[in-house]
């Protein structure tokens, strides 16, 4: 069975990596390897993306103390979920939920990722996975936690349709945010995307625009792209654990110019998300990734 659905082929095809696609996936497996379980049990946050029941596509934190995110070779099991007030709330409390996940550890610019189907449990939900890989540390920012504040207020919610100037600025200094995408059938990816501050690019109240710069040649978020322009992004203030969240589509720009660039994404926001002391994580200052274009 191949590792990817047409609209990932037919990107791989037009941007002329489909041999490097077809070898880098042999590296997908549906089990959980030691290595990688080993990997998440150590991890405070993972980021989920999925399909809410009008048909958005959310990506959203959840954190815990290290071993709430833990597996076996068939399953994995993250003890908490999206904090109240987050689209994802809800969403996991019902069966065969299908979900991305992506685990990364900004210290040591380690992450890998999973795609699968979702079973509620008591404290949290089950993963069965269908894909599980690993990534390599091109784009994420080294950051450590210097601060985990538990007793932290109760997140507040902010929702709106477009982008004030305030979250308009939070936007300009991201140097890294999660984008969520699924294919027409639903199976929902999580991924990270990394760069110099001013990457992500506010051009208008409802409208972003971003690089698309060159990877592991999967093309798994522009292939869920491609054939459904539904996707959310996630937006961390680090520094104060807020996110910003937002819904809406998005077009792939074949510009391919630039350095280091492969093309662009153009995303139209549909709402916005904001939610106050989503993470009790505090991180400190950013190093910037080595592999960011200029």
């Amino acid at each position: 069975m191949n590792a990817y659905h047409a609209g990932e082929l037919a990107v791989q095809r037009r941007m002329g990596q489909a041999e490097i696609a077809a070898r880098v996936g042999r590296m997908i497996r549906r089990q959980i390897p030691a290595a990688a379980a080993a990997f998440l049990v150590e991890q405070p946050m993972v980021v989920l993306a999925a399909t809410d029941d009008a048909g958005r596509v959310w990506a959203g934190l959840v954190t815990g103390a290290a071993g709430f995110v833990h597996a076996d070779d068939q399953t994995i099991a993250v003890d908490a979920l999206p904090v109240p007030g987050d689209p994802l709330h809800n969403v996991f409390r019902r069966p065969d939920q299908q979900v991305g996940m992506i685990a990364i550890e900004p210290q040591s610019r380690r992450r890998m990722r999973v795609n699968g189907t979702a079973q509620p449990t008591e404290h949290g939900l089950r993963i069965h996975p269908d894909q599980v890989y690993s990534n390599c540390p091109k784009y994420i920012s080294r950051r450590h936690i210097e601060l985990v504040d538990a007793d932290g207020p109760e997140p507040a919610v902010r929702r709106a349709e477009v982008l004030d100037e305030r979250t308009q600025q939070m936007i300009s200094r991201a140097d890294t945010f999660f984008i969520g995408s699924a294919d027409p059938e639903g199976h929902a990816d999580a991924s990270h995307r990394g760069g110099n501050p001013g990457f992500l690019q506010v051009l208008s109240p409802n409208r972003l625009r971003w690089p698309d710069y060159r990877g592991n040649s999967m093309f798994m978020t522009l292939g869920n792209i491609s054939a459904n322009s539904r996707c959310g992004l996630l937006i961390p203030d680090w520094d104060t654990g807020t996110t910003l969240q937002l819904t809406g589509t998005a077009e792939i720009v074949w510009d391919g110019g630039g350095p280091g660039r492969q093309g662009s994404v153009e995303f139209t926001v549909d709402e916005v998300i904001e939610l106050t002391d989503a993470s009790p994580l505090r991180w400190g200052h950013a190093e910037l990734s080595p592999a960011n274009p200029t």
